[in-house]
């Protein structure tokens, strides 16, 4: 579970991860040279220059549906449940030439398809994840008509894109309730009622 920074945490070590793992030649051939950025909406809509680029874009977040009031077994019964989100991402590649646009997308694919989960250790630490927080990067499919309403919504004009779902991102509460709650009181009386 995390605070939340969370969000902004998963995209920026997917992205750290993909910067990180980046080879410089790949089976005895130079990759592109190739910049990660994790973008907000007004960045994707800058036209992109002609180097290199693969673009991360959150373009939604869902409540996960299988973790709604749902408690871990290690916190007690009246402690708040953590949100449990989805984040829904749009992974893109910007290129001045077909060949640098496909490599880069198709190695930061396979990068994700080998390593598709995310621990505390390869979580920035901004969010405050607990050791045993783990997120995992699921490939997601999007009809042709979901695509092309998210890039029409964009002003770029469409570009190659792989969507994922970061799952289950846990945020916190802020505060913890009260260590008890409070006592409702009645007061009953026996007796015979006076005639």
């Amino acid at each position: 579970m995390a605070n939340v920074y969370a969000i902004h945490s998963v995209g920026s070590s997917i992205m750290t991860f993909l910067r990180n793992t980046y080879p410089k030649q790949l089976a005895g051939r130079a990759m592109p040279l190739c910049q990660f950025q994790l973008v907000s909406s007004s960045e994707l809509a800058d036209d992109k220059d002609e180097h290199t680029h693969l673009t991360l874009y959150l373009y939604r977040i869902t409540v996960n549906e299988h973790s709604r009031q749902t408690r871990r077994s290690t916190v007690g019964a009246d402690s708040f449940v953590p949100l449990g989100l989805d984040l829904h991402y749009l992974l893109t590649a910007w290129a001045g030439n077909p060949l640098d646009e496909q490599v880069a997308l198709a190695w930061a694919v396979r990068q994700l398809h080998q390593y598709p989960v995310l621990d505390a250790s390869s979580l920035s630490p901004e969010a405050g994840w607990s050791s045993e927080e783990v997120v995992q990067i699921i490939p997601a499919e999007l009809t042709t008509e979901d695509i092309m309403r998210i890039w029409d919504a964009l002003h770029p004009s469409y570009r190659i894109s792989v969507s994922y779902v970061a799952r289950l991102v846990r945020l916190d509460p802020d505060q913890e309730p009260e260590s008890s709650r409070p006592v409702v009181a009645g007061r009953f009386t026996h007796g015979v009622e006076a005639v």
